[in-house]
């Protein structure tokens, strides 16, 4: 019986720690973004990984989500001032993969203060690699009232 419950006990210790290593990746995007680290900002996805901004961008591997980081867009945005905020996520781990669901919001600073910029919908898709969690796939659709925005958000559906 002992055996068992060691085994039970540990099972459920490492999904609690992948979910809490999956929502560390997820929270350090934010200040990467913001201190404008594309290189480190784009080794949170796998080689082959996937950045989908629906409607504006999709970027694939570490130099094209990279060059999102390094491009005229989010330049100006960081010389304005900008905070990107994000989670907390519903994470579900299944083995090696795992779905996270939840919201960002884009600060943007003006002369009348800061203000929403960019609020979205996100569901990252992650794979277990050797070095940790890495993001396979990041859709990201605005919360304008479209369905793909509610879709990324449901329990259940794909991931794209």
């Amino acid at each position: 019986m002992m055996p068992e419950l060691l085994e039970a006990l540990a099972a459920r210790l490492r999904i609690l720690e992948d979910r809490e290593a999956i929502r560390d990746l997820i929270a350090s995007y934010g200040p990467l973004a913001d201190a404008g680290e594309a290189r480190a900002l784009a080794a949170l996805w796998t080689e082959d990984g996937i950045y989908e901004v629906v409607g504006f961008a999709q970027a694939e591997g570490h130099s094209a989500i990279a060059a999102l980081i390094e491009g005229e867009a989010h330049r100006t945005l960081m010389a304005d001032g900008c905070a990107h905020l994000l989670g907390p996520v519903a994470v579900e781990v299944d083995g090696d993969t795992a779905i996270a669901r939840g919201h960002s919001v884009v600060f943007r600073h003006s002369p009348a203060g800061y203000a929403p910029y960019r609020v979205a919908a996100n569901r990252w898709t992650l794979k277990r690699r050797p070095e940790g969690w890495r993001v396979a796939h990041r859709r990201n659709a605005l919360l304008d009232g479209n369905e793909t925005a509610r879709i990324l958000l449901a329990p259940g559906h794909p991931a794209s």
